[in-house]
């Protein structure tokens, strides 16, 4: 079944070129011909590597009764660059020399399928091979790109246990610091028949001082965040969000807290504890199945020295995933009392923005009724007006009963009558459209202002002026 699904996970995958070295380091009972090489590998020579054929071959020139105590062959590539090196189904070798160092160095086929594993990962086992088995190891830490750059590195290691013999595969990009891994290795070539140590140099790179470093750093942070939110007196005026004029930018002490979290969850302890677990469960795998030959005395040195620091690492990670937890809690409650605060802020400028609302209404509710009493005016007395208006000309007559009442004439005050009104109300039309219009015009200005205003609103809710007062009182605390 392994075999099948190895050979289809390869066939599904893709091909991209990275610059390839390999290192040779043997060990002889005889430390004079001790060797460790390192030097780039070109594609022609590539399956002489495998196969330890041609310049690759075991030297045949060494006295008698000296024999190769452990050895070390590894291909390498130190600085991987291709933006898809490290994505799932894409490979940094092509598919047939893929096979070919697979099954030639004897390497774990379920490693493809731990390629689409992020973060860091680790697995050990041994294979099927009961006349020369073998432990096989798989440790690697992907990412996502990051600035269009690739992040990681993954290591897979066979170990011979009866011939002391570890081969693999090991890359890793520029930022994983695989260098610095390899110089440490090549600093330890007397223990490399330990198939678990370039796994525990990488892992003691990857959890260096830097990690604690980070850690202080974003508990420094936390004091300062504190120290704009709830007024936590234990840092230097200097080093607060406090400006001069006593006020504080709440946007930037928020954008600061989601960064500081994200600060404490690098690294996070829970996940290297895991793995540091799954190293200690391959040790135990190693030191069962080692033959008395190899168990001497400097290989259970060696081996009892890994133990002890795997347990100083597990209780330093410890110690790292409890502070980083109180630092944790911390930020969530300064981010409680900070939405509290723009809370707060936010009920009292709608407060205020009603009452203004409320004025306004006061205003239109008081020129509304003025105009109500004249409309009302203008209706009781303008028919009486108009008619006294029109019966008070001289094309009527009430005072001579013989003649008629309506002069013949009255026709001349239609004539000028309906012009003139048509005229009036036409211009009252125009005059009407361009008081819209400029209606309008204050419509869109006061929108403008309206938006004004609520940027000013929301700066103001993301700053406060500070208060000497505070219930927190680190002198009597420190008493």
């Amino acid at each position: 079944m392994d075999d099948y699904m190895f050979n289809d996970n390869v066939l599904r995958c893709k091909t991209v070129v990275e610059a390839t070295q390999y290192l040779e380091i043997f060990n002889y009972s005889d430390p004079r011909f001790n060797t460790c090489e390192e030097h780039p590998l070109t594609q022609d020579e590539f399956d002489n590597y495998l196969h330890r054929r041609g310049a690759f071959a075991p030297p045949t020139n060494h006295p008698p009764g000296v024999k190769m105590v452990s050895c070390m062959r590894l291909i390498l590539q130190q600085n991987a660059q291709h933006a898809d090196t490290f994505t799932p189904d894409v490979l940094s070798l092509t598919q047939k020399q893929y096979k070919a160092m697979v099954n030639a160095l004897h390497l774990p086929y379920r490693w493809i399928e731990s390629m689409s594993c992020v973060g860091p990962f680790f697995w050990s086992a041994w294979d099927q091979d009961e006349e020369t088995p073998h432990l096989q190891i798989v440790h690697r830490k992907s990412d996502v790109r990051k600035r269009g750059l690739t992040r990681g590195w993954e290591l897979t290691l066979s170990h011979d246990v009866k011939n002391g013999i570890t081969t693999g595969f090991y890359k890793g990009t520029e930022s994983s610091d695989i260098i610095g891994c390899l110089k440490h290795l090549k600093a330890c070539v007397g223990q490399i028949g330990h198939p678990l140590l370039l796994p525990v140099i990488i892992f003691s790179h990857d959890i260096s001082s830097t990690t604690d470093i980070k850690q202080r750093k974003a508990r420094d942070w936390l004091r300062r965040l504190e120290h704009a939110v709830s007024m936590r007196t234990e840092i230097t005026e200097k080093e607060g969000y406090v400006s001069k004029d006593g006020v504080v930018d709440l946007d930037r002490v928020n954008m600061d807290l989601v960064e500081c979290h994200s600060q404490v969850l690098w690294k996070r302890p829970k996940a290297y504890l895991e793995i540091l677990s799954g190293i200690q469960e391959a040790m135990e795998r190693f030191d069962d199945k080692l033959s008395y030959e190899r168990k001497d005395k400097t290989m259970r040195s060696l081996h009892a020295s890994m133990v002890a620091r795997l347990d100083f690492y597990k209780v330093k990670l410890q110690g790292i995933e409890s502070y980083a937890y109180t630092t944790l809690q911390r930020l969530d409650i300064q981010r409680s009392a900070l939405y509290n605060i723009i809370a707060q802020k936010e009920s009292k400028l709608n407060f205020q923005m009603a009452g203004e609302q409320r004025k306004l209404a006061h205003a239109s509710k008081r020129d509304s009724a003025a105009m109500k009493t004249i409309s009302l005016l203008g209706a009781i007395f303008l028919p009486g007006a108009w008619l006294a208006a029109i019966f008070s000309m001289s094309f009527f007559n009430f005072q001579d009963g013989s003649n008629p009442i309506v002069s013949k004439q009255f026709w001349i005050y239609w004539v000028f009558t309906i012009p003139t009104t048509i005229v009036i109300v036409l211009g009252w039309w125009v005059w009407e459209r361009k008081r819209e219009k400029r209606y309008d015009e204050e419509d869109a200005r006061i929108a403008q202002g309206s938006e004004r205003m609520e940027k000013q609103i929301m700066a103001a809710m993301r700053t406060r002026t500070m208060s000497k007062a505070s219930t927190w009182d680190t002198t009597k605390k420190s008493e």
